[in-house]
């Protein structure tokens, strides 16, 4: 895998696989990311491009690389349920406030499994627990939960 900065756009990374297919990802600036495949008898020639937000890109990451192989570990999708990450940004109304003060579980039926902050994580906050911008919180709940979570949020 090589990769070339694209000042002012991000960063490319090509790789050519085993079977001598080019691929290629641009990385944007803004969190979002193009996918391209080229052409076997062209390899100049692109055959696909993908544009991706952060969160397609996100579960394509785990879907070619699961972070966790134990048959332990239960598979939410299997359940009905998603996991995923949300980040509050430095605008949210809930800056500065207690997460019991969004009533999350009650209102989406969501919860918060944790929440990383910079470099730490804080798994199984409680309602005391004070929300910053830039935080992720990590939930789990239905996908209608999880969006409404975010909707929440992402309330200024």
């Amino acid at each position: 895998m090589s990769s070339t900065p694209l000042p002012g756009i991000g960063v490319r990374y090509d790789l050519t696989t085993r079977e001598e297919r080019r691929l290629s990802v641009v990385a944007q600036r803004d969190g979002t990311r193009v996918l391209n495949a080229y052409r076997r008898d062209d390899p100049d020639e692109c055959a696909l491009s993908v544009k991706l937000t952060t969160r397609e890109a996100e579960a394509l990451i785990d879907a070619l690389m699961p972070s966790h192989h134990s048959p332990s570990l239960l598979s939410t999708t299997d359940l009905g349920l998603v996991a995923e990450r949300i980040e509050l940004s430095s605008t949210s109304h809930w800056c500065g406030r207690h997460l019991g003060d969004t009533r999350m579980r009650t209102e989406t039926g969501v919860s918060i499994v944790a929440v990383l902050r910079r470099a730490d994580a804080i798994p199984s906050p409680g309602p005391d627990f004070r929300l910053a911008g830039g935080d992720t919180l990590i939930v789990i709940g239905t996908r209608e939960g999880v969006d409404a979570a975010a909707a929440l949020l992402g309330r200024e």
